[in-house]
């Protein structure tokens, strides 16, 4: 067992039983999968029926007999204490709990038990380790944001550090920044990029003007993996031309588990390990396969906290060549940020706002959805859907971290609404630029 998963281990997470349990699943053979999936669906759902009042009373009188009249979960069913949702058996302080970065504009805290937690990194560590990635050794070139507060800025070098990851924060993606990041990559031996795909093809863009192709700075470098926002085929041959190297599509959800993931055919192939996922209609009802709808998932391992026929707020498509063992993603529609550019000439990624989020999000739920709107140069609209107006004191918080973020002397204006306007696709951008519309 290498440092990483020790560390994992050593923080309660049975790694090497994940590990195992995986194994035995991906060896269970073509015609025996859908079998294996049917099964473990149901008995998730039993679990939780007789030991989660809080699911039990989602499901109602449902007949839990026939999978489709299991109710559909969404983000608005869990604004509501941690307390209440998670299972008879667990406690606070015996599961992981995590927030959810808010990107659909729904926030909100969830728990995995243990194992359900060793086993999302059980998968991503099978994942990676296709394209030759190791955890332990692989070093990683990490475009993601960092707390500012000291706890947590500390605490995410220190994992940074076991994880061989030297982060580049993607707060401020000013010329000054990227020729920084540049000569990073001159002076260090990095095997992969991996993070936000707006920033790092931001990078690429910068490249590009340069004339410059990395993995000949960095002959090191052998991928590219980016996640959490939508990536544009346009994007990727940019990326792969000036990168030098392939791009990984990586999609995933932190209340969940990596849900998808290119593999070395170029096919983006859905988990269907720990995962099922479906693709609904707007009546609740599976679409043909190649057909459009939203992407809805269900958790086969978590205990904990049910994350049942749950609509994560994307649309997609399953090709039509999906088995039940091997799942593919044929398209995936939106999770998209742009770039907001600032008077001080700095440019920022709207993933920025996550860290937002963490202002907003109180453990009563008070805030449902929320968006943010740049108006002017020094202008920002927060919307926001909520059972009681934020205090001035919240108002306050939210002002503070926005200037920490960004930049002072910024204009916050707070609009609370009964109702947040989503695109055609159905999905809710959390931040949007007006400025050239």
């Amino acid at each position: 067992m290498n440092l990483f998963e020790k560390t994992l281990k050593l923080n309660g997470f049975p790694i090497a039983e994940a590990k195992s349990k995986l194994g035995k699943i991906q060896h269970i053979s073509d015609e025996n999968f859908g079998k294996y999936i049917f099964e473990t669906r149901n008995e998730i759902v039993a679990y939780h029926i007789g030991n989660n009042p809080f699911y039990k009373k989602i499901i109602g009188n449902s007949d839990v007999s026939i999978w489709e009249n299991i109710p559909v979960m969404t983000k608005s069913n869990l604004q509501c204490p941690l307390e209440e949702r998670i299972s008879k058996h667990f406690k606070k302080g015996s599961v992981y709990i995590n927030k959810t970065s808010g990107s659909s504009g729904t926030p909100f805290i969830f728990a995995k038990d243990k194992f359900c937690h060793a086993l999302t990194w059980a998968e991503i560590i099978d994942r990676f380790g296709t394209l030759g990635i190791d955890f332990n050794s692989s070093l990683q070139a990490r475009f993601y944001g960092i707390p500012l507060d000291f706890k947590g800025y500390y605490t995410e070098r220190i994992k940074d550090f076991f994880s061989h990851r030297y982060r580049f924060p993607v707060f401020d993606l000013s010329e000054k920044k990227l020729e920084a990041i540049l000569n990073a990559f001159k002076r260090k031996k990095f095997d992969f990029i991996n993070g936000y795909t707006s920033s790092i093809v931001f990078f690429a863009k910068f490249l590009s003007e340069k004339n410059l192709v990395l993995n000949e700075i960095c002959p090191t470098l052998k991928y590219c993996i980016v996640t959490s926002e939508m990536l544009f085929e346009d994007d990727k041959k940019l990326m792969e031309e000036v990168f030098g190297v392939p791009v990984i599509n990586e999609y995933g959800a932190s209340e969940l588990d990596l849900i998808a993931f290119t593999n070395n055919q170029n096919e983006f192939v859905v988990n269907s390990e720990t995962l099922f996922v479906e693709i609904l209609d707007e009546n609740d009802s599976t679409v043909p396969l190649g057909s459009s709808g939203r992407i809805v998932i269900t958790s086969l391992y978590n205990k904990a906290h049910p994350m049942i026929r749950y609509d994560i707020g994307d649309i997609g498509i399953l090709s039509a060549a999906s088995t039940y063992k091997k799942p593919i993603l044929e398209k995936l529609i939106g999770r998209t940020n742009d770039m907001a550019k600032l008077p001080s000439g700095k440019t920022v990624p709207g993933l920025t706002f996550y860290y937002v989020t963490k202002s907003v999000i109180s453990k009563d739920g008070n805030v449902k959805e929320f968006v943010i709107e740049q108006t002017e140069l020094d202008t920002f609209k927060i919307k926001y859907v909520s059972r009681k107006e934020l205090s001035e004191r919240e108002k306050q918080q939210i002002e503070k971290s926005l200037f920490e973020y960004l930049e002072k002397d910024l204009t916050i204006i707070f609009d609370r609404t009964a109702v947040l306007k989503r695109s055609k696709s159905g999905k809710l951008s959390q931040f949007v630029s007006l400025l050239n519309t």
